[in-house]
């Protein structure tokens, strides 16, 4: 009976590990639109001739990227001397049109915990939107994306440091 009992518990954690093991990490889209965690550190790639598919996972304005259902969510942070230009270029489908009729809010944790709620307004000459962060503390800064279009809730979590 007792070796009945650990074969069991053998097993049973030898087909646990072949489950994990066979689920893989491969997260690109959100169908429920949750905030996700922006990728970062990812290498450039550039497009192959031979590509079938492009991968819209990367980013093409030098930032951060979520893509969530159909969009395509950018985050560029650039430091100024009066604080942190943040830019979100919101993206929708495969050519990656411009989404101009959205309300975007940016929440960012500062690094000392404080928090800080700013509207970002589209920007047309640039095609994006955009907001001045007027704090210079260093240290990370976590961002949360809230983005409403015609009622659907799009959203992204990114961080950057300073």
């Amino acid at each position: 009976m007792k070796l009945l009992k650990v074969s069991l518990i053998v097993l049973s954690s030898v087909g646990v590990l072949f489950l994990g093991a066979c689920t893989g990490e491969q997260q690109t889209a959100q169908p429920d639109n949750t905030p996700t965690e922006a990728k970062t550190n990812l290498p450039a790639v550039s497009p192959s001739k031979t590509a079938a598919k492009p991968d819209h996972s990367q980013p093409s304005k030098g930032g951060k990227v979520v893509e969530t259902g159909k969009y395509h969510l950018e985050f560029v942070p650039e430091k100024e001397a009066n604080g942190t230009h943040l830019d979100l270029y919101l993206q929708k489908g495969d050519t990656h049109e411009a989404v101009s009729n959205a309300n975007v809010t940016a929440q960012v944790q500062l690094p000392n915990g404080s928090q800080k709620t700013l509207d970002m307004k589209y920007d047309v000459q640039g095609k994006h939107y955009a907001v001045l962060l007027p704090e210079q503390a260093s240290g990370e800064y976590k961002v949360v994306i809230l983005s409403e279009i015609n009622g659907e809730k799009v959203n992204g979590r990114f961080t950057f440091n300073r």
